[in-house]
């Protein structure tokens, strides 16, 4: 199953000229995982408060066509879609892109996420309930 989230960029998201900064496509991608999470019935208040957190380990990002300021409010609406593309025990792989209307990639890839115990930063099983919300969308 593929996971869709409409981006707006903002201001404070581009550089001088206009163009968003490269690093804040993490962001984009980051708020879609997390609400895709939400759409799913996960509360991370509720795992933060059983020691359980996702953290980043890796991300490896593919810039295709510089997005600009205010452009999802002219013409076209950006898109992120996500897809969980490998699940084991305590991590998760996605695939994430950001679209336009038309189809047009902006950016794409793959960020690998793992579970950890937060207290000890340490790997951990990912909650069966996940495990389960996530077999059932694909």
């Amino acid at each position: 199953m593929m996971f869709h989230w409409p981006i707006s960029v903002y201001y404070e998201d581009t550089d001088a000229g206009g163009v968003v900064y490269h690093s804040n496509y993490l962001n984009f991608f980051e708020r879609a995982r997390t609400e895709w999470l939400k759409a799913l019935g996960v509360s991370q208040t509720a795992l933060l408060a059983d020691d359980t957190a996702f953290v980043v380990k890796r991300a490896e990002l593919d810039f295709r066509k510089a997005a600009r300021f205010e452009q999802n409010l002219i013409v076209e609406t950006l898109i992120v879609e996500t897809k969980v593309i490998e699940l084991k025990k305590a991590s998760l792989i996605f695939h994430q892109r950001l679209v336009d209307k038309q189809g047009d990639c902006y950016c794409e890839g793959t960020v690998l996420v793992v579970c950890v115990a937060l207290s000890r930063m340490r790997p951990r099983a990912i909650p069966l309930n996940i495990v389960q919300e996530f077999d059932s969308a694909s």
